[in-house]
Parts: C-alpha cells; sequence; structure tokens
C-alpha cells in the first residue's frame, strides 16, 4: 500500500501544477481578450489567431481543471444522498462512482477522442480562418485530460481505499454549494 500511496502523491503533484497552469491560463485568456478587444476598436484591427488562442485556452483550463477539482473533492455530486451518509459511506460511494463510471467514462472518451486527433495530426489540419492557427496541437488536449482524470481517479481509489483499511486519514471535507 505504501508504494500505491507514493504513486497517488505523484498523480496528485502533477494535477495539482496542472491545475496551478489552467489558473494561468484564465488570466493570460482575460488579458488577451481585453488587448484584442482594444486594438480591433482602437485600431480597427484583429486576428482570427488571437480569437482562436482564447478558446485553444479554455479548452486547457476545461480539460486539464477536471482533473485539479476532482483532486479538490469539488465534483458535483447528489447531496441529498452523499450529506446524509457517515464518513466511511462516503468514501464507499466515492470509491465505487470512481471505479464504475468516471474510469469507464473516460477509458471510453479518451479512446474516442484519439481518432479525432490523429485524423488532424495526420493532415496538418489548420483553421479555415484567415490568420487562424494549426489545429492539431489542441485537440490532443482531449484523450490528454480524459488520460489525467483517469489518473487522478486512480489516486483517489488508491487513497479511499487506504482510508477504508486504516492506513490513512484522507481529508474528504464536502462543503455544499451555497447557490
Amino acid at each position: 500500500m505504501a508504494g500505491l500511496l507514493r504513486l497517488s502523491e505523484l498523480i496528485d503533484w502533477i494535477n495539482e501544477k496542472l491545475g496551478t497552469f489552467a489558473n494561468v491560463l484564465i488570466l493570460l485568456a482575460c488579458l488577451i481578450s481585453a488587448g484584442n478587444a482594444m486594438v480591433r476598436y482602437a485600431f480597427d484591427m484583429s486576428s482570427n489567431g488571437w480569437l482562436e488562442i482564447q478558446w485553444y485556452m479554455f479548452a486547457c483550463v476545461v480539460m486539464f481543471g477536471a482533473s485539479y477539482t476532482l483532486k479538490r473533492n469539488e465534483h458535483v455530486r447528489v447531496d441529498i444522498v452523499y450529506l446524509n451518509l457517515s464518513e466511511r459511506g462516503q468514501h464507499w460511494v466515492d470509491l465505487l462512482g470512481t471505479l464504475f463510471f468516471l474510469l469507464p467514462a473516460c477509458i471510453l472518451l479518451g479512446w474516442l477522442s484519439w481518432p479525432f486527433f490523429m485524423q488532424s495530426y495526420s493532415i496538418g489540419e489548420i483553421s479555415g480562418n484567415a490568420g487562424g492557427l494549426i489545429r492539431w496541437p489542441i485537440k490532443i488536449v482531449m484523450p490528454l485530460g480524459f488520460a489525467l482524470l483517469a489518473l487522478q481517479g486512480i489516486s483517489e481509489i488508491i487513497k479511499k481505499a487506504a482510508f477504508l483499511q486504516g492506513y490513512v486519514l484522507v481529508e474528504s471535507t464536502y462543503e455544499r454549494p451555497t447557490q
């Protein structure tokens, strides 16, 4: 179990760094958006490349942020059931949900998105817009994002199993959203 917990720590560290990267991308996307708007209105100039880089950044934020969000225990769940369970029961729900729902979904979606990337890469796909960007690099983000989410799921399974066997205490505080 000690080796698996070290693997879990490595996966958590990777996804923590990717979460920080996603946070930086949000700031950069805002700056690019503001700069592009100022140039467009002040100098009547614009570039499709600047618009496309914003949605590239957004795709990275969503796909890399998913594993970071799972690591931080911030994904949405059915509160009416989950919050009425004991801590041990919550860990069982998380473990079984990850094992039987999250991992199969990540594997399927990663597998289905791989040909989407490969086709784009093989033809050297570029944007159809004037001044647009090459498309294939952003398309690798989908299978990579699902792989990272699956890895974080494995990390969560390791931590939940270790907790249920009494090896470690796991920080599992879940705060119900206030909306």
